[in-house]
Formats: C-alpha cells, structure tokens, sequence
C-alpha cells in the first residue's frame, strides 16, 4: 500500500476526441476504462460531442492512455490541432464512410430484395442472393458484427447485437438451405432463404445512422467563425515607429494602433483618438458605441470610421472574445448525450428477444418430438426475424425527417432530432430583445416642431405629415428646416444620423448646400446656411451655445424618452425647432407570439444589453413581466443554467454573437434568420424569417413529431408483441400452426411500412 507521505503527482487535464463510440453503451464503456487505469484521476465522456475529458497525473501521457482503450477496441487522437477542429474533421470522414456504406449496400441489396420477393423458387436465384449478401452483410455492414462482438465482451447488448445476430443467423440459416436443401426435404418441409430479410435489415439501420452522422457532421462550424473574429495580425506602435506583428506577439500594455475598419485584436483602453465601435457581439445592440480616451474597448469589435490608438490590458485568452469562445465550447460539451427513447426500449428489448429465441430453441428441443431441431431452429430464427429492429430502426429517423421537412415548408429550419423531442417540453424561453423582439434597425417613429408662429405648431408622427393651421405657409417653412437637417445629418458620423437621412429622403427632401459644416464630438454636428448657424445633437449642445427650449419639446422629449425613443434636438442660433424621436420597432408579431407562448403554459423572460428604461418600455409593450437589462454576453448563460438548476427546460432564442454563449447552453435553441451566422451555427433551430410567431410554431412540430415517434414505436412493436409468441410455437399445441420464418419476414416488413406510412401522415398535419 502507497503511503499517504507520498509526493503528489502534478495532474493534467485535458479533452480529446474519441475513435470507436457508435452508441450510448460504447461511450460507457470508454468512461469505465479510463476510471480504472491506473494514473487516471477522472474521465467524462461526451458521446454527443464523441470527446472526452481526461484528467492523469504524471505517470501516464496521452499516448498510454490511448493504447489503454486501444486494448478494447478505441482509440483518442492526439493532435495539436484544436479539439472542435479535431472532431469537425473526424465526423466529417465517419459520415463520408457511413455514406459510402448505404450506397453500397443498396446497390447489392436491390436485385436480392427483388429475387428473394419474386424469384423465391428460381434455384440459380439463390446463388446469387448468397453471392450478392456476402459482401452487404460482411463488408458493408462489419461494423455490426465488429461492436456487437465489443459490447459482448463487456457484457452488454445493444442494437448492433441484435441487427448481428438476426441478420447473421439469417444468412448461416439461408446459406445452410443452399447448400443443403436435401436435408429438409427428407423431412417434407420446403427450405426457404431469407437473405433479402437479412440484406434489407442492413441497409434500413446504415440508412438511419447515415442521417444521425450528417448531423452530427455540420456541427462545430460556429467555433471556427468565433475563432475568424480574432484577427491573425495586427500594428503596434514602438519608439514612434509602427511595426505589423502576429496576434500571438503581443504584450500586455503594449500601445496599439486600430485603422478604420479593422477588428479590434485585444482588450484595452483607449489612449488618442475618437471612433464609433461597433460592439454587436457583445451588447447586441446595433447602435456602434462612441469611443474617446479612457473608453474601454474589447476584443473582436469592429473600427468603423476613426483612427485608435488602444493599451492592451488583456490579451489571448484573457481577453472577452476568448472566454465567449471558451464558454461556448463547455456549453456545448458539457451537455449529457441524450438517450434516444429507441435506445431506452432497445436496452430492455434485446437481451429480452435474444433470451425468448433461446427458450423457444430449447422448449422445441425437449417438446418436439421427431421433428424436434427442424420445429427449434425454424421457431428461434422465426423469432429473431420477426423481432429483428427495422421498425424500431425506422421509427425515430422518417419522423425526424418528415417533421425537419414540415419545419422547412414553415420556415423553420432545424438541425438535429434533439431540438424536435425537446421542443414541445419547454417551459421557460429566454428572448433577446434587440433584433428579436424587435427589428433591429433604428428609425425615426416622432418629429415635433416648436411652435413657430401665429400660435400654430407642425407636428409628424411616424411617417405621417400633419399640419394644424397656415399649411401652405407652414409646409414650406418645414420644407425649409427639413432640408438644412437632411444636409446636416448626411454629412454626419453618428449612426442615428443615418435613420434621420432615410426618413426625409422618403419624405422626398433634397438637401442643400451649406457654407460650413462641423462635428462637435459627444455633441453633435452643426453647419452654416445663408449666415445662420443650425444645430443637431443632444441637449448639452443646445445648452452649452445658449440655446432656448420651449417647455413643450422639453416635457415631449421627457415623454419620448419614457417610451424608449432617443431624442435628437434639431435648433438655429437662438431657439429649438424641431425634436426627433428614433426608436427601434418592435415587430407586428412579437405581442401576439409572446402571448401564446404564455397560454401555453411557458414562462417568457427577456434579456438585454440594452438600458433599464428602454428594456421596460418594451417588456411593458409586448406583456412581458420578466426582464433583466444591461446584461453581458455571460450574464445571459448564467440565466439560462440558473433556470436549468431549477428544473426549467429552457428555450434561448437570439440574433447575435452575444447571444452565441447562451444559445449554446439552452437546451433548446432558436436563432433568427437574418442574425448572425455564428448564432445560427449554435442554434439547434432557425427561423429564415423573423417572425416570432413561428416559435409556438416550432414547438407545436415538436409535439407532433414526438408522438409520431411514439406511434411509429407502437407500430413496430405490436408485431411482436403479437408476432413473437406467434412465431415461439404457441399456437402449434392448439391447432398445429407453427409461423414460418418467411411470414415472419413478411410480418417484418409490414411493420416497416406501417412506420413509414405513419410518419407520412405528419406531413398532412397543420402546426
């Protein structure tokens, strides 16, 4: 025994992809070794993700771990490539050789599916299916007979053990009858082949992981496009002199230079210079944020129009892009693999056919009298046929596949069979509020003008002109502003600026020409026109040069203000005249989508980087009564998992970058169509519109296809539960029916067509 006085062992952690795992069990099976090898202090395995999480102690390295599981037929890879890249191309190859299989495999299958129905008594026909199967059965369809073996091993079962050993003892009982057909001949019994039942069997199952493998396939391409927003260079500045350097050279507190249009590399302050940033990924919001000296900016944000020069305070994987990209890897591996509802009855299903086939085999051996191994072998392998999983394998893929078409048909596109068994048991869903709930894009909803003579005012709401009195007089002195404001904010930097221009060049005002122009930075912009100085911006400009504002616009952009609308002064030298309201709509659908979702029995939240006022305005609006504002990117994971702790099934539905963490931490989620592509690369489910109706929608589908599922499990198992005793002989004392191992195939095959026809039936169904 150790002593306790012993050094300890410096350990290790560390997560590689795995070879091998086809099913839950073999996942199992990889954590149980390596909980076992000596060196190993703890290992979890992800078989979603086909990874594992390894933590040793010096006494083993990576390469002794692999020859530990290589020893049970597994393996990990050991590459200094990123782990997601790893896997990315691993999954990729297997869906390629899994591809590859099927085709094979139904090309050889077709004339022996057609002899075995047609030609049953053409004697050649029978060499030829022999001929055709060898190859469908022991080359393309190995890998059955390859894990079956492994989990026998281990002591297990699974359905690779019962696709083996149906298909096996079909084609040894075929190729038995073939070569030997005097033998039941003398016995008065006509030797039937089943090579088409054994042959088909294969294909249907490879068919089946054929899809779960090209799912699995597509995944992991949002890392990449996290990773693609770190730049790979970028210009330092030393001794006055400005040098180009690999992102990986840089220090912390080195001084750096951000040209117009560039990725920020790091997280820093700025030191000189002025700039709108847009920060997106990390706030959601739209709007670029004004950057000055002292201003704090962050990793993988974009430079739009001024020149920075920034002090790196943290770099690489210190830095907020790098803990979002890390963040998002947990999320995604730290999810159990979910155990198929298949795999839950198969688990029970198998030993339980294999142990009734071995009781018929020897109940006929004792009770059969002379005929007593012919009645047991036709009995047990009568059995096994018509328990063999066709059914069972068809049942989950053709309703994932008619329920992700009927998504398509309804613009919903989701990605995975996960997404659609989860979906109708969602409880809470978490919406983003910026470009989400609402559209995203900033507009002016208000224009309010100072009275300017006679007592009469000129107001525009939303795109709407009203005039109170004097309109002719009235139209043409609004006329008059509206051009110098049009040539005020065109020539602007600021982003609101760009909604002003759309709406007056929809309201058809040109622009004119002025004799000065100027940016006031924090302020606002102001220019000169026939000898008057104009001005547009906040509050503090019209203060700051001295400038009267009526009580009404003052009270009116208060009330703004409370709605959630940015308020943008517009003023000559001496008076304001007119106050902008701008405010990112809330879409049509939002109000009506939410308050279904609350019928039905979920709980909405809403999440925002956006301010406290502006988040209660529109909670308030749409009927939402749980809002938080103000949140970061990792604020918004840590709701979901703070909702998942208390027993929620959570729903994540959001558009950007900032949401990516978040999505990928839900259990279900939902990104919009027109975000980003990383939020939709993390998303199990896509909305190609942004229509928040389809939502109750999507999880509607879900429901559907579920107990589609669920029928289709029903239809392949009431042939068994029917047929299995049928086939063990029951009958035989009765009447003297003994099931013939040709109707059980035929059984078989009915059950097939039953799930299918079933899982058609959805595509008729209204979600």
């Amino acid at each position: 025994m150790e002593s306790n006085t012993t050094t300890p062992q410096k350990t290790h952690k560390q997560t590689f992809p795995v070879t091998g795992m086809t099913c839950a069990a073999c996942a199992s099976s990889v954590e149980t070794i390596l909980q076992y090898t000596d060196g190993v202090h703890a290992a979890s395995v992800n078989f979603a993700t086909n990874t594992v999480q390894v933590e040793w102690d010096d006494r083993l390295t990576p390469e002794s771990i692999n020859l530990a599981l290589q020893d049970v037929g597994y393996g990990i890879i050991i590459s200094e490539k990123a782990v997601s890249e790893t896997v990315q191309e691993e999954q990729a190859k297997k869906y390629q050789e899994v591809k590859a299989r099927t085709i094979g495999a139904g090309l050889l299958t077709l004339p022996v599916f057609v002899l075995g129905m047609f030609f049953m008594d053409w004697e050649a026909g029978r060499w030829i299916s022999m001929a055709l199967s060898i190859p469908v059965l022991f080359y393309f369809g190995r890998h059955f007979y390859v894990n079956a073996w492994k989990q026998a091993r281990h002591r297990k079962a699974n359905m690779d053990t019962l696709v083996a050993l149906s298909t096996g003892i079909a084609f040894l009982f075929s190729a038995f009858n073939t070569f030997f057909p005097e033998f039941w001949h003398a016995q008065g019994i006509h030797p039937h082949v089943y090579y088409e039942a054994a042959t088909v069997i294969v294909v249907f199952i490879s068919f089946g992981k054929m899809l779960e493998e090209r799912a699995k396939s597509q995944t992991g391409t949002a890392l990449k496009k996290l990773i693609g927003l770190q730049p790979k260079t970028l210009t330092r500045i030393q001794n006055g002199q400005t040098h180009e350097i690999k992102i990986e050279e840089v220090q912390l507190g080195d001084r750096i230079l951000i040209k117009p249009g560039e990725k920020i590399p790091v997280d820093g302050i700025v030191e000189a210079g002025s700039s709108y940033i847009d920060e997106s990924m990390i706030s959601g919001e739209p709007v670029p944020v004004e950057k000055k000296a002292g201003d704090k900016v962050f990793a993988g944000t974009i430079n739009q129009k001024g020149s920075l020069e920034i002090l790196a305070e943290k770099v690489g994987a210190a830095t907020l892009l790098s803990q979002i990209i890390q963040r998002v890897q947990e999320a995604q591996g730290s999810k159990a693999p979910v155990q198929k509802l298949v795999d839950k009855i198969a688990g029970i299903f198998v030993p339980v056919v294999i142990g009734i086939a071995l009781v018929t085999f020897s109940v006929w051996m004792l009770l059969g009298g002379e005929n007593a191994f012919s009645h047991a072998l036709l009995a047990a392998v009568s059995v096994l046929v018509i328990a063999c999983p066709c059914a069972l394998g068809l049942a989950t893929p053709t309703a994932i596949m008619v329920g992700v078409g009927k998504g398509a048909e309804n613009q919903i596109l989701i990605r995975d069979a996960e997404s659609l068994e989860l979906g109708h048991r969602v409880n809470a869903i978490i919406l983003d509020k910026t470009g989400t709930i609402t559209a995203g894009k900033p507009t002016v909803v208000s224009l309010k003008w100072a009275v300017i003579s006679d007592q009469s005012q000129l107001t525009v709401n939303g795109n709407q002109l009203v005039v109170s009195s004097n309109e002719a007089y009235h139209s043409h002195l609004a006329t008059h502003y509206l051009q110098i404001l049009h040539t005020l904010e065109s020539k602007s930097e600021h982003p609101l600026a760009e909604a002003v221009v759309k709406f007056l060049k929809e309201k058809g005002v040109q622009p004119v020409e002025l004799e000065s122009f100027e940016s006031v930075t924090a302020r606002g912009v102001k220019g000169r026109f026939e000898g008057k100085t104009y001005f547009v911006g906040n509050s503090k400009q019209l203060s700051e040069n001295g400038i009267s504002i009526p009580s009404e616009l003052k009270s009116e952009a208060k009330a703004w203000s409370e709605k959630a609308q940015t308020v943008i002064w517009f003023a000559d030298e001496e008076n304001a005249l007119a106050i902008l309201g701008i405010q990112d709509q809330i879409k049509p659908s939002s109000k009506s989508a939410i308050a279904k979702l609350q019928n039905s029995g979920v709980e909405v939240y809403m999440l925002t980087g956006d301010n406290p006022q502006t988040a209660k305005a529109v909670a308030e609006e749409v009927g939402i009564d749980h809002f938080k504002a103000e949140v970061m990117p990792s604020d918004k994971s840590d709701f979901v998992k703070s909702l998942q702790e208390k027993g929620k099934v959570v729903a994540m539905v959001g558009d950007g970058i900032n949401d990516s963490e978040a999505l990928a931490q839900a259990d279900v989620s939902i990104a919009m169509g027109h975000g980003s592509d990383i939020a939709m690369d993390v998303a199990k489910i896509t909305l190609i519109t942004s229509d928040l109706e389809k939502i109750p929608q999507a999880f509607r589908l879900s429901h559907l296809t579920v107990n589609g599922v669920k029928q289709n499990l029903f239809w392949a198992f009431i042939y068994n539960v029917i047929g299995i005793p049928i086939a063990a002989g029951v009958l035989y004392p009765i009447n003297g029916f003994l099931l013939d191992p040709m109707i059980a195939g035929a059984a078989m095959a009915f059950s097939s067509v039953s799930v299918v026809m079933n899982s058609l039936r959805l595509k008729n169904l209204k979600i």
